[in-house]
């Protein structure tokens, strides 16, 4: 099973940009979609963002779209999360995880229960 470790994070203010980098190790995850979670305090875990193995395609909630760029690099066995113009509705838990089965529909990018081989979290914590 791959593991993934998540860095960037950190307590920035309104309208900063943060990037967090999700990279795996143990073995490839270049044949895998990867998405994006968040977890805000007393709420349930809710998607941000995923991408195709390729990179070719990318799905992001209405919540960040349009301020949050998924990207990855299959050779740095590495996905990227670029957040731009940063709010306080954003400050949560993040989490990368791999995809388990080949998606058909985009529903099941949305949904954390197919996901498997979580990173440990990290916090982004955005001041007003």
């Amino acid at each position: 099973q791959v593991q993934l470790v998540l860095s960037g994070g950190g307590l920035v203010q309104t309208g900063d940009s943060l990037r967090l980098s999700c990279a795996a190790s143990g073995r490839t995850f270049s044949t895998n979609s990867v998405g994006w979670f968040r977890q805000a305090p007393e709420k349930e875990r809710e998607f941000v963002a995923a991408i195709n193995w390729s990179g070719g395609s990318t799905y992001y909630s209405d919540s960040v779209r349009g301020r949050v760029t998924i990207s990855r690099d299959n050779d740095e066995n590495t996905v990227w999360l670029q957040m731009n113009s940063l709010k306080p509705e954003d400050t949560a838990v993040y989490y990368c995880a791999v995809l388990k089965t080949r998606p058909r529909y985009y529903h099941d990018y949305l949904t954390d229960m197919n996901y498997d081989s979580w990173s440990q979290g990290t916090q982004v914590s955005v001041s007003s």
